[in-house]
């Protein structure tokens, strides 16, 4: 008789990129999600081991594409920018995302956001944020020992890691930088770029008319300089 060879090869496991979820329900939630996300991508675009994201799907256990999540945004400490299709924790020397921001839309639920919070609290996220811009609420959590604790005072609050301070308003949620510069959408960084080159243009227009007038007085202003 002879016996059939058995062989221990699994089938190779993929981890999807998608997981067939819109990144945003409405304008508003896409707005504060890309707002958040670019203005942290620019606070940190001088180190080159901090990696952000915006709803990229995060594989914490290698062999199982079951667990996974795709926060609104992430910020990991201690990786390099690089683009990628999806954050396999096991192939970023285990370094699980340290802050995360959720943005609320009106679809979700809460057993949806309490199940978010314990995945976040049990692989290791130090500090967790969400926002409700419908209802300018804030809340946020900081990990202590192995809990994700209620941040009690989140008003003025800043963030142990990316020394961001948070200040609601009446109309809104208001995002300052370590310098003391507002997060700002990308229409109104355009609109300031413009205002520092509208400046610049004029500054160089009266020291071209001021340059101009001391010729013709026989003056080089070259060497005035």
């Amino acid at each position: 008789m002879i016996k059939q060879l058995t062989t221990d090869i699994q089938p190779e496991i993929t981890y999807p990129d998608s997981d067939g979820q819109p990144m945003a329900d409405n304008t508003k939630q896409f707005r504060w999600i890309v707002k958040i996300k670019e203005n942290l991508e620019i606070l940190f675009a001088e180190v080159a081991d901090v990696f952000v994201a915006g709803d990229l799907l995060w594989y914490p256990v290698q062999g199982n594409n079951k667990i996974r999540v795709a926060p609104d945004i992430m910020v990991v400490f201690g990786r390099p920018k690089a683009d990628r299709g999806s954050y396999q924790q096991w192939e970023e020397d285990n370094i699980a995302p340290q802050i995360i921001f959720e943005i609320l839309s009106p679809g979700n639920r809460p057993q949806e956001m309490m199940n978010k919070l314990l995945f976040y609290q049990y692989y290791g996220v130090e500090e967790y944020y969400v926002y409700d811009p419908d209802d300018i609420n804030l809340t946020g959590s900081i990990r202590v020992e192995n809990r994700l604790e209620i941040i009690e005072e989140i008003n003025d609050w800043v963030s142990p890691r990316l020394g961001i301070r948070f200040q609601l308003t009446p109309e809104t949620l208001e995002i300052y930088r370590p310098d003391g510069d507002k997060f700002l959408t990308s229409v109104e960084l355009d609109q300031l770029r413009r205002q520092e080159k509208q400046r610049a243009d004029q500054q160089q227009q009266r020291a071209d008319r001021l340059a101009a007038l001391l010729r013709e007085r026989g003056i080089d202003p070259d060497e005035l300089l």
